[in-house]
């Protein structure tokens, strides 16, 4: 007769400041096999988590994360959040979290990034992965030449290194002629040039003007 083969069992600890998601995420792993919850706290109470040493901690953001790597720098941490902007996650990578996922991920999501962060995978939902590589495009891409310039007065050199004089720009942007003239002044200032011809020459050898047109 062959041996039945046991699948070990991951201890998991939660830290959620919010009691109903705690018990619902509690209760929606309680019935998995393979999986035991030996703490469910809230931040304040963290050193009981701590205590259970568990494979896995789930913690419910940035700051419960950095708090668990002060106590326990070596500890393997999903991060089970609401937050899902690319800045939070980029964070919560630099801070040493093993995972990052959302709350309302289906009961496979979670457990198979519980079961990959305790394997020593770099775990991440697809939205999250989606938006952190969005970011990360976005931090390779260099940054605009005249970095000291607003939003508007980029978009006004952009315009008249296109060719574009002032009243198309003004209708283009829906300004009136005259704050396109006192923006013409300031952009002047700040790129170092002494008039319209100096300000094009020097837009269009920083790459400006070419989709603009």
């Amino acid at each position: 007769m062959t041996a039945a083969v046991l699948t070990p069992v991951l201890t998991v600890a939660l830290v959620d400041d919010h009691p109903v998601v705690r018990g619902g995420l509690a209760a929606l792993l309680s019935g998995v096999d393979g999986i035991r919850i030996v703490a469910a706290t809230c931040r304040q109470s963290m050193g009981e988590a701590l205590l259970a040493a568990p494979d896995v901690l789930i913690v419910d953001g940035v700051e419960s994360l950095r708090e668990v790597r002060r106590c326990a720098p070596d500890a393997a941490v999903l991060v089970f959040t609401s937050s899902e902007d690319a800045e939070s996650v980029f964070h919560a990578m630099r801070a040493g979290a093993r995972g990052y996922i959302l709350k309302g991920a289906e009961q496979d999501d979670i457990v198979r990034a519980i079961r990959g962060v305790a394997a020593g995978e770099m775990i991440l939902g697809a939205q999250v992965a989606s938006r952190l590589t969005d970011l990360m495009i976005r931090q390779a891409q260099p940054s605009h030449p005249f970095p000291n310039l607003s939003a508007r007065e980029r978009e006004i050199l952009d315009l008249i290194a296109a060719g574009m004089d002032n009243p198309t720009i003004a209708r283009r942007l829906d300004l009136a002629p005259k704050t396109v003239r006192n923006n013409l002044c300031t952009i002047f200032g700040k790129i170092g040039a002494t008039d319209r011809a100096a300000a094009i020459t020097r837009a269009r050898d920083a790459g400006l003007g070419r989709s603009a047109a």
